[in-house]
């Protein structure tokens, strides 16, 4: 369940007071001036805009009085990776990041948020695009998580890597092709990088990563959940941070 507003004066309040616009949803075909001043609104925020029937809006609308326009909008608000670096800095200790790669379902990216959390993650990075936001289901499932993690939403992945590469952290992607997890030294300034069960971690953000970690598999599946799989590399990231002293 996300939190949903329609109508057009509803929508445009919401940008205009600051809060953090998932997606709009607009009647394709109308281009008038309110609807208008929303679409602007939206590529000022660089929030997702897609034209849709009618049909579409009414099947979605929860008032019946959409007025061509419904807004789904995040329950939690979203970080900065620099408030995320922050919180690192503040603890004294070397960052520890998750970036999630196509993570699209609200339960595990509510899991996976739980899991950073209690590993000691400093913060979750997502990218604006083909990913969950931070809905009610994604708060639920955190079981409070998200209260005391940050999200940072991102344009691209790709530039954040190279941005946060420049300043001294390592990437390290989950991938079954990759070196066995206990063979690698995931020590120091690190990022986590989660894709989803399906299609794993992208071509471009896969590139971009200095080390992929494999998890032993000794069942008779391919894969394991991505939330779960989050879990065991990010605890073996924690153990070898204990036996650093972090």
């Amino acid at each position: 369940m996300r939190e949903q507003i329609e109508g057009r004066n509803a929508v445009l309040e919401a940008f205009r007071s600051g809060r953090s616009v998932d997606r709009v949803f607009l009647l394709d075909g109308c281009r008038d001036g309110p609807l208008n001043t929303i679409a602007r609104e939206a590529r000022k925020k660089d929030t997702i805009v897609q034209y849709v029937p009618r049909e579409r809006l009414d099947q979605m609308s929860e008032t019946g009085t959409h007025q061509g326009v419904i807004a789904h909008v995040a329950a939690y608000e979203y970080a900065s990776v620099e408030d995320i670096l922050d919180a690192a800095r503040k603890k004294g200790e070397p960052p520890f990041l998750f970036l999630l790669d196509n993570i699209e379902d609200p339960h595990n990216l509510g899991a996976i948020i739980r899991t950073a959390n209690l590993a000691g993650a400093h913060g979750v990075i997502i990218p604006k695009r083909r990913a969950a936001g931070l809905t009610s289901t994604v708060a639920r499932t955190s079981a409070g998580a998200l209260n005391y993690t940050p999200v940072a939403k991102v344009t691209n992945l790709v530039r954040t890597m190279e941005e946060l590469k420049a300043r001294g952290i390592w990437f390290v992607c989950g991938d079954m092709g990759g070196e066995l997890m206990y063979r690698l030294k995931l020590t120091g300034p690190i990022c986590l990088v989660i894709g989803n069960e399906g299609e794993g971690v992208s071509r471009l953000v896969r590139e971009k990563c200095d080390m992929t970690a494999s998890i032993p598999m000794k069942g008779d599946i391919d894969s394991l959940n991505a939330s779960v799989a989050a879990g065991v590399l990010a605890y073996e990231i924690v153990r070898q941070r204990m036996l650093e002293g972090v």
